[in-house]
């Protein structure tokens, strides 16, 4: 029987009970009693057709993630009469962070130091495109310490089952911080010292680049792309003591490109819980500018990393070295008062620990021991070059509470063995989705 039959039906019942009521008092109640019968009848009506309405709604389409592509939105094909799902996917991650000096109170610093807003949208099955859009420190402006950037801007297409080839903007696969640096993702307040100061995170070119996965479970990476410009090199070192390579790259940005830069990686996951790989890039620097004395000047980078996930422990290592080649004549040509360095290099080792666990929740301490040297030896300045400084080492002991995987609170001490003015206490906020 029909909501609709029922609902006359109990009409009629209930009005032949009101034909037999003795007084108006028992009319009157028969009457609401009817009237409530009504109601619950029609509520139960509006719900069962709001249950048809949502089982014929096409279902949520599901996102899937990856470090090359983390717009990329899964598809299937529909059934017959069923709607397509949304191409279109929202992704991105921010962190905050504070940071006050050990021996500095005045120091002491917070910000918001990145918001990244990633959005991407599938043409079919095999090309899609993302973006993400960085904005640093909050505020943008000509006073403003802020910035905002395009952190990658590409098409990716599978060529084939397991290889798939990107053009424009986008994340070299270099160590294991480069392409996947949400801060949930890695252990510390700060993304480590090595894979910023020696790779320069986040190193990002324009290019064309292909990745190819085997059954062996191997996987590799290879493209040619833009690379850096040796006129930017500043005459302070305060900046390329931080990051040679930061210090000289292009972004994307009207970058020339006379000279190119070709990359190979290789990482291998057969084992659970266990990888290990490399990457090596090679890349021109001078660019043939004629207003430089070292036009022909360029830099290879090579790293290697390893990391094994065992029960609750999370061990990685990975160790970096980059070379600047034909730099003896700039070096030679005035740029004494900052030369650039024939070498710089760094490693680290980590260990983290997941000491408890409920739900989504979870709390997981690490400590991880760095060395690095942004500037090994100098050419062109005879014995005018200036001497090489020790290695900067860094103790960094600290805890990660997850609220949720996707959302962490961190708090972190800083130990700079041979130079205490650094020394620092961090906490953070981190969150990707």
């Amino acid at each position: 029987m029909t909501f609709k039959t029922t609902l006359i039906a109990t009409a009629v019942l209930l009005a032949c009970q009101v034909g037999h009521a003795q007084t108006a008092k028992e009319v009157a109640l028969e009457m609401r009693h009817m009237r409530e019968e009504l109601r619950q009848l029609r509520a139960e009506l509006n719900m069962l057709k709001q249950q048809k309405a949502q089982e014929a709604a096409p279902p949520t389409p599901v996102t899937a993630q990856s470090n090359s592509t983390p717009a990329a939105v899964a598809t299937r094909t529909p059934p017959a009469g069923e709607a397509a799902p949304n191409p279109v996917n929202l992704f991105g991650y921010g962190e905050l962070t504070f940071t006050r000096p050990k021996n500095n109170i005045a120091g002491a610093e917070a910000t918001a130091r990145r918001a990244v807003l990633g959005f991407g949208y599938r043409f079919n099955d095999r090309t899609r495109f993302a973006a993400e859009l960085e904005v640093e420190h909050a505020v943008v402006s000509k006073n403003d310490s802020g910035e905002v950037a395009f952190e990658q801007l590409y098409v990716e297409h599978d060529v084939s089952d397991g290889l798939s080839a990107k053009m424009g903007l986008f994340l070299l696969p270099v160590g294991y911080m480069n392409e996947s640096h949400e801060p949930t993702r890695y252990y510390g307040v700060t993304r480590n010292l090595v894979e910023t100061a020696i790779i320069p995170s986040t190193w990002r070119e324009l290019g064309l680049g292909l990745r190819g996965t085997q059954d062996s479970s191997l996987r590799w990476d290879a493209g040619v792309v833009t690379s850096f410009d040796l006129t930017k090199w500043p005459t302070d070192s305060a900046e390329t003591k931080e990051s040679p390579l930061g210090a000289i790259h292009q972004e994307g940005q009207r970058a020339k490109a006379v000279s190119l830069g070709y990359y190979g990686a290789l990482n291998y996951d057969g084992v659970p819980g266990v990888n290990f790989g490399g990457s090596l890039f090679q890349g021109g620097i001078g660019q043939k500018q004629p207003t430089i004395a070292s036009p022909n000047a360029s830099v290879t980078l090579a790293e290697m990393h390893t990391k094994w996930q065992v029960g609750s422990w999370d061990l990685s290592a990975l160790a970096a070295q980059g070379r600047f080649h034909d730099v003896s004549a700039f070096n030679a040509s005035g740029n004494g008062v900052n030369p650039v360095p024939n070498q710089f290099r760094g490693w680290y080792t980590q260990a983290a620990y997941r000491l408890w666990r409920k739900g989504d929740t979870s709390l997981v301490p690490f400590t991880r021991y760095e060395r690095v040297n942004t500037a090994l030896g100098f050419s062109g300045l005879g014995g005018l070059a200036p001497a090489n400084e020790p290695d900067t080492k860094v103790w960094t002991v600290g805890a990660s509470y997850y609220l949720h995987p996707q959302v962490v609170v961190k708090m972190d001490m800083q130990k700079y063995q041979n130079n205490s003015a650094l020394d620092r206490f961090n906490m953070g906020l981190g969150f990707h989705y």
